[in-house]
Parts: structure tokens; C-alpha cells; sequence
């Protein structure tokens, strides 16, 4: 989350959050998307950079392991926390699913978290949202 905190607001690209018909940007260059696992009811912890290409993951965490949540063979423990450097493309858009088993997204930035339906506001429920790069 420090990473999202020191590149908030730079950069000059927006992040567009999309869902039930409303599409909210934020001005932000990086964030932290927090989530908690629905059977292990552990935190799971992304670090993305909003880029002209698209949403690049520049890190993942998890506080444990189990059921669909095993970290690489790379990751390693700091701190109580699994990490590791995913080796991915910038994507066009991340979809995010709410299954409504173990609360809702979480975004993260400038310190402060927030849920996803706070963000919108109105209730994400079962919608999908969809995270993009503003276009400019």
C-alpha cells in the first residue's frame, strides 16, 4: 500500500471504475486492491500502477494459504505475508467479481480504504465491476 500512497496522484492517467451503469474515475496513478478469501477468510493484497498501456500488477500478497489461494514457488514469507512479483502485461481492463460470501472489494490509496460501493456510491451487490484506464 506504500506504493500506491507515494504514486497517488502522479502520472497524469485516471483509473475508471465500472458497474450497474456507473462509471466513476479516479485520479490516481497507483492503488492497492484488497480483498478477503470467501473459504479462508484471509486478506489477499494486489499492488497495481495505472499506466497509459493499461492496469499493471506490480506486486501480490496473501496472509496464508488453502483452498485456491497457493502462492507461486516464488513468493516469500515477510512479515506474515506471502508476496511476490507477478510477471504479467498491462491489462485493458480487470474484471471484478462479489461472490457476497466475504465482504466486498476494497481499494486502496493515500492511505485510506475504501469499498467499492463507497467508491461508486450505491450498493455493487452481485454486479461485476470493471477497473480501465480512463480514456483521456
Amino acid at each position: 500500500m506504500a506504493a500506491a500512497a507515494a504514486d497517488a496522484g502522479r502520472g497524469g492517467v485516471s483509473l475508471c471504475l465500472a458497474s450497474a451503469g456507473s462509471v466513476k474515475a479516479l485520479s490516481l496513478a497507483a492503488f492497492t486492491l484488497v480483498w478477503t478469501h470467501s473459504i479462508e477468510k484471509v486478506d489477499w493484497q494486489e499492488d497495481w500502477r495505472v499506466t497509459p498501456s493499461g492496469l499493471q500488477l506490480v506486486q501480490a500478497r496473501v496472509k496464508g494459504t488453502g483452498a485456491g489461494m497457493e502462492p507461486p514457488p516464488e513468493a516469500r514469507l515477510v512479515d506474515g505475508w506471502f508476496q511476490w512479483t507477478p510477471n504479467s502485461a498491462p491489462m485493458q481492463e480487470v474484471v471484478l467479481g462479489n461472490s457476497g460470501a466475504a465482504g466486498e472489494w476494497r481499494l486502496c490509496a493515500g492511505g485510506k480504504c475504501r469499498t467499492l460501493s463507497d467508491i461508486l456510491g450505491h450498493p455493487i451487490g452481485a454486479d461485476v465491476t470493471t477497473m480501465s484506464v480512463c480514456d483521456r
